[in-house]
């Protein structure tokens, strides 16, 4: 991610338009950049002021709860699709092969040790993808795994769906022919961590 931050003028840059290039009908106002890029406030308000210059997105007024019942309407922006660039853009700033590298078991260390990792969905650039991220191993430390997923979320612009069990568990659903665990087995998907006790039982079934 230093290449293209470098390119594009900072990581606070392409996280939102990661945000934006992901979910290309969702209008955001500045709470949820701010939140689910984890961009600092004013920094997003600076890289939202120079992505409208650009043409990148523009505004759109949208319309939330308010506090006490009722709505209201806010400012908010939207990504435009009739930006000139915005194929090659998404071509370089999603590319799966790209967010692969961008050291994912790296990140997962401190969580434990896990037996199985396998990633589909947006890491593999298939969009009928179940679940983008399926880990199994023993007394992982789910708290950690779910702030992982956030900064990841945050890094690449989307919701991850994810799935962590245990040893047992996933012997279990497998068994018993869980449709969620086999779809993501079944369907495209790369094993990031596979050991070779659990790559022996998924060959057996």
């Amino acid at each position: 991610m230093d290449t293209l931050a470098k390119l594009f003028g900072g990581q606070a840059r392409i996280k939102i338009m990661r945000l934006f290039l992901l979910n290309t009908d969702q209008v955001f106002t500045i709470d949820e950049i701010v939140t689910r890029s984890r961009v600092m406030r004013a920094g997003a308000r600076k890289e939202l002021t120079s992505l409208m210059s650009l043409g990148f997105i523009k505004s759109k007024v949208v319309t939330v709860a308010g506090s006490r019942g009722g709505k209201k309407k806010l400012p908010g922006y939207v990504i435009n699709k009739d930006f000139q660039y915005l194929r090659p853009i998404k071509d370089l700033l999603v590319d799966p092969n790209l967010l692969l590298h961008e050291d994912i078991v790296q990140k997962f260390k401190p969580v434990g040790k896990i037996k199985l990792m396998i990633v589909a969905g947006v890491f593999i650039g298939n969009e009928e993808s179940r679940a983008d991220i399926l880990i199994v191993g023993d007394k992982l430390k789910r708290n950690i795994i779910q702030q992982i997923i956030k900064g990841l979320e945050a890094e690449i612009g989307k919701e991850l769906n994810y799935i962590v069990l245990d040893t047992a568990e996933f012997a279990y659903r497998i068994n018993m022919y869980d449709k969620l665990v086999l779809d993501v087995l079944d369907f495209p998907h790369s094993k990031i961590i596979n050991t070779g006790q659990l790559s022996t039982y998924i060959a057996k079934n």
